[in-house]
């Protein structure tokens, strides 16, 4: 699981990035503001790498990607590509977690002297 969702999460660090160079065209916005917002959510998505698979990590990774979508406000393509990584994100928790059980499965067969292996 942590290898699909640290995939997601890079990729989400570039989008967020590639928005604060399309927000920096909105003249209502402080450079310094953009930055400021984008830089925190890019960290977040580094250092939800490196957490996704604590406690709490796989709910933080939901409420990033509620923030991705809702920055569609600011740059309305983000509605979209929001909605693609939270997609994204579903499928990497979903099918991680089925490849770690099934990782688990196999060691366990693979293993004679575990006792679920019988």
């Amino acid at each position: 699981m942590r290898t699909l969702c640290a995939s997601t999460l890079i990729g989400e660090f570039f989008v967020i990035g590639f928005a604060g160079l399309v927000a920096m065209k909105d003249p209502d916005l402080a450079g310094s503001t953009v930055w400021t917002v984008s830089g925190i959510a890019m960290f977040a998505c580094l250092a939800l790498c490196g957490v996704v698979t604590r406690p709490g990590g796989i709910a933080l990774g939901w409420a990033l990607q509620i923030a991705l979508i809702v920055s569609g406000f600011v740059v309305p393509t983000m509605f979209f590509m929001g909605a693609v990584f939270a997609a994204l994100w579903w499928a990497s928790v979903h099918y991680g977690r089925k490849i770690d059980e099934a990782k688990a499965r196999f060691a366990a067969q693979a293993d004679p002297t575990t006792p679920d292996a019988a």
